[in-house]
């Protein structure tokens, strides 16, 4: 394609709101726990990897693999999606790859290009580089390896669960792409702006010819804002299109309800499990929705394209993933472990006085065990109503 008629064809789409992309720069990596690994192995797609691992890990041990959108960085991404903040609460392990302007002046995921989406080339296999680095450094179960992304990092995604479906257990797209629309930008722009439909076989078709996986398939989470006029909302549906073929799921959702006032179609397989899912979050532009989760905690914080809708993507996704069972789980346990204690006594009727004479018992110093019997009793008391305002 010449570089006339692709300019020609830029002049003639609408405009899009959110393509001025804003310079985030790198104010976000002081506040993200996030740390560069640079010998992960073979980088043919020259991405950066920057990983979290917090201290305590969920077992069997998870891996959720986060791509940032146009314009952001790993660390802008984390803080403004929550992940570090959710793999922290609910003890999983991080990766996020970092696009370089070397690549990709946007700093956007090449999810078009074909030497970065086939499999065990590019931008795809430096990803998967850094998903075995993983496994092998931090003991990750293979069985638990997730994916997810926003935008054009939504798009790579598709290409990740494309190109290595027995890699992932499950993916989640935001505001993305199905795989194999593009080849090249000026593939990518129609599909952006205007979303083709095709078939569901052919869509089915575009992966089965990324690898020689013949299933099990991923399990798959599509998120997307009605009112995006970057990526059109018409992709979320050709995104389900495309997996509900793979897994022979029938078009009509198998469930319609509404999640935190958004509506959620879902499709399930024999055994009840649900394969494939699609929110639609009315009214929302092109970003990744923010609010608060379940638990009444906030994951994330606004930023460019990172929107308060009032539901919070990440954390729906990390529990889609199977990830948010595991404080559940560790409270029974911790209460099953639990020995039998004795009927708490009844509340002072001098509260104030009760704190205080508590804070003047932390206050003592401590001392030998062998001299423990030996501290002032009175003196403790003395300083207690002191405190407390009822003695000079």
């Amino acid at each position: 394609m010449s570089l006339a008629r692709n300019l020609d064809f830029l002049r003639h789409l609408p405009k899009a709101d959110g393509l001025r992309l804003p310079d985030f720069g790198r104010g976000a990596d002081a506040l993200s726990p996030l740390q560069e690994v640079t010998d992960f192995g073979d980088n043919p797609g020259a991405l950066r990897m920057f990983a979290f691992v917090p201290e305590q890990l969920q077992k069997p041990r998870a891996l959720v693999v986060v791509l940032h959108g146009c314009g952001q960085t790993a660390a802008s991404y984390d803080l403004g999606a929550g992940w570090s903040t959710l793999a922290r609460h609910y003890g999983f392990a991080l990766v996020m790859p970092e696009q370089q302007r070397v690549n990709n002046a946007n700093t956007c995921f090449n999810w078009f290009n074909p030497e970065d989406t086939v499999r065990d080339s590019g931008e795809a296999r430096s990803i998967r580089e850094m998903v075995a680095h993983m496994v092998t450094a931090h003991r990750i179960d293979p069985r638990r390896i997730f994916i997810t992304g926003l935008s054009a990092g939504g798009g790579m995604t598709s290409v990740m669960l494309a190109t290595y479906p027995e890699v992932f257990a499950a993916g989640a797209i935001i505001a993305g792409l199905p795989y194999g629309i593009a080849s090249n930008l000026r593939e990518a722009l129609d599909g952006m702006f205007h979303a083709p439909a095709r078939p569901e076989r052919e869509l089915g078709d575009f992966v089965r010819r990324a690898s020689n996986h013949r299933g099990p398939w991923p399990k798959v989470s599509v998120w997307h804002g009605s009112a995006d006029r970057t990526v059109n909302p018409g992709n979320a549906n050709e995104i389900v299109k495309q997996w509900l073929d793979l897994h022979d799921l029938p078009a009509a959702p198998m469930a319609e309800t509404n999640v935190d006032g958004y509506p959620r179609q879902a499709w399930w397989n024999r055994d009840g499990e649900t394969l494939v899912e699609s929110y639609t979050i009315t009214d929302m532009a092109h970003g990744t929705p923010l609010g608060l989760a379940d638990n009444d905690q906030r994951y994330g914080v606004e930023g460019a394209f990172l929107i308060e809708a009032g539901i919070s993507s990440s954390y729906h996704i990390a529990k889609f993933f199977g990830l948010t069972a595991w404080i559940a789980d560790a409270k029974t346990k911790k209460a099953e472990a639990k020995p039998a204690v004795s009927p708490k006594p009844a509340r002072s009727p001098a509260p104030h006085l009760a704190r205080s004479i508590r804070t003047a018992v932390a206050d003592e110093p401590a001392e030998p065990k062998q001299e423990a019997r030996g501290f002032d009793l009175g003196q403790i008391i003395t300083r207690a109503l002191t405190a407390a305002g009822l003695m000079k």
